[in-house]
């Protein structure tokens, strides 16, 4: 049976395009995930993660089923004791998240909250530490919805002067961009699939320190999947605590091979980066669009865009639709952001994901199309 649905390129945040190569890997066999088949996908595939992350060899990798979400609930749910504070640090909508799953699964959690488009100020991150005295910290080391990458290497740093342990979220930019966990030695650093990997989304990663197992060990109702020293002893077989998604294990087999072994990492993350000044250009080339974060705070992986005065929110939802029928997915911004922007009197804005196996070919071509469109 072919298809019924139609084959769009992906310039959205995730998931993303998937290569050819990727997508027949889905076709490889099935496996028993207790059988030594198990071993032969997930010893490279964890041991090349821990090479694209450069994370310190005595860092653990477990795999979580399902998303980066559940990856992030297993850190507040295992390093978050009672009686201990937790400071959800944010600058959009992911960093929004991480304090809402803390204060769902009942921790004492507070906000630092910046405004969107913003990066950490480490001055204002320094009081809050001050005031709270909290005993673990989240951070997003990219903010999807608005395209900054914070300096967690400074966050971190300041988090660990306070004694507390540092949770970072690096779910949009991993794959596309170094990663930093030699240098912040933080806690738990998270990451999915379906962004800068090139994959399907179905697996949360964490690379995990021994001064969060230390911790874990004091923490009490961690639950199952979310308990990391459940995960621990599969993770260190090769093996995830619960049955994996088969496919996607042999297309992530595939893809980390071809990214530590082919491409490079290096020449990866170089790629995204040439990405991102080819994006920036074609936005200094349009009048009256802006680029949204702040100089020096530009995401590799994702570019977010201030629009003009005259351009809104839902003629950017009519522009997706026209894009469609080029055979591309326009992403017109995040929806929370942009009713918040216009409820403000603030121009909309609208996202360009260039992560993932995205090339300058297929980059070029999007935003000679989009400009069209755009100076309509």
């Amino acid at each position: 049976m072919q298809s019924p649905f139609p084959e769009l390129q992906l310039f959205i945040t995730g998931p993303i395009y998937v290569r050819p190569e990727v997508r027949q890997a889905g076709l490889w066999p099935e496996f028993g995930h207790r059988d030594a088949e198990n071993r032969k996908r997930f010893e490279p595939i964890m041991k090349n993660l821990k090479i694209l992350a450069g994370a310190p060899d005595d860092y653990e990798v477990i795999i979580f089923n399902g998303s980066g979400t559940n990856a992030m609930e297993a850190s507040i749910r295992s390093l978050v004791a009672d009686g201990e504070k937790v400071l959800n640090v944010s600058v959009g909508a992911f960093g929004d998240l991480y304090h809402k799953i803390a204060t769902v699964n009942g921790k004492d959690a507070v906000q630092l909250k910046f405004d969107p488009g913003s990066c950490i100020d480490t001055a204002r991150l320094q009081q809050a530490l001050d005031e709270h005295r909290p005993a673990v910290v989240s951070l997003t080391h990219n903010e999807t919805s608005t395209g900054v990458t914070n300096d967690i290497k400074a966050a971190c740093e300041v988090i660990r002067r306070s004694g507390a342990l540092a949770l970072v979220d690096g779910i949009s930019i991993f794959g596309g961009s170094p990663s930093h966990i030699e240098d912040t030695r933080c806690a738990m650093y998270i990451t999915s699939t379906q962004k800068s990997l090139g994959l399907p989304a179905g697996f949360g990663i964490a690379f995990v320190s021994p001064e969060a197992l230390a911790k874990a060990e004091k923490v009490s109702n961690r639950g199952f999947v979310s308990d990391i020293l459940a995960q621990l002893p599969r993770a260190r077989k090769f093996q995830t605590l619960t049955t994996p998604n088969c496919t996607l294990a042999n297309q992530m087999y595939l893809q980390m091979e071809y990214i530590v072994n082919e491409e490079g990492v290096e020449s990866r993350f170089k790629r995204h980066l040439q990405m991102r000044d080819a994006v920036h250009e074609f936005v200094s080339g349009l009048e009256g669009f802006e680029l949204f974060a702040p100089e020096g705070y530009r995401s590799p992986t994702v570019t977010c865009v201030r629009v003009p005065e005259s351009m809104t929110a839902a003629r950017l939802k009519e522009i997706k639709e026209t894009l469609r029928e080029k055979g591309y997915l326009f992403d017109p911004g995040y929806g929370k952001l942009n009713d918040a922007l216009e409820q403000a009197g603030k121009r909309a804005v609208f996202r360009i994901g260039h992560m993932g196996d995205m090339n300058m070919d297929m980059l070029e071509e999007y935003l000679q199309t989009l400009k069209g469109i755009l100076q309509a």
